[in-house]
């Protein structure tokens, strides 16, 4: 399915009056919800990984992110001093070059600029991103196999 088609599709279910639309081909799984208001689309979620591995991620993510909220207030004074490096593009979120190969970092390894973080899908490429910074990585921000947004957070360094 390529992007012309995608589009079609959403502005046939934003026409239709319809409030959400599934749709599985092969491996990709689109879901389309429109608001009632406006017939606008409000979230359009374009996925391609294998169906076992969506499905359980998308429920510790919901769950997390709820009571998340509160206790994050409380620390916000201690990371400010971090840096965050964030997800240049959107894509598909990897702490592994491969299934059967280790991390590429994790909580409490040192890095050097330039070092290779993780790596994010995008249209069935593979970007390596690199730390921007040297220091000691405190906190992981996202789960492996996790889909990522533009500018989001992945990972917080303390370049001391």
């Amino acid at each position: 399915m390529d992007l012309k088609e995608i589009q079609n599709l959403i502005k046939f279910v934003s026409n239709s009056g319809v409030a959400e639309v599934k749709l599985e081909t092969g491996d990709i799984k689109i879901t389309i919800r429109t608001t009632l208001e406006g017939n606008t689309p409000d979230i359009t979620y374009v996925q391609q990984a294998p169906m076992q591995q969506a499905l359980p991620q998308a429920a510790p993510i919901a769950v997390a992110s709820s009571p998340a909220a509160p206790i994050d207030a409380a620390p916000a004074d201690e990371s400010s001093k971090y840096v965050t490096i964030k997800s240049p593009i959107i894509g598909t979120f990897y702490r592994k070059p491969a299934p059967d190969k280790p991390m590429f970092t994790e909580v409490g390894n040192t890095i050097a600029k330039g070092d290779v973080l993780c790596v994010i899908e995008a249209m069935k490429l593979f970007n390596e991103i690199e730390s921007e910074v040297s220091g000691k990585i405190v906190k992981i921000l996202v789960d492996d196999m996790s889909p990522v947004e533009f500018d989001q957070p992945l990972f917080l360094v303390d370049p001391s």
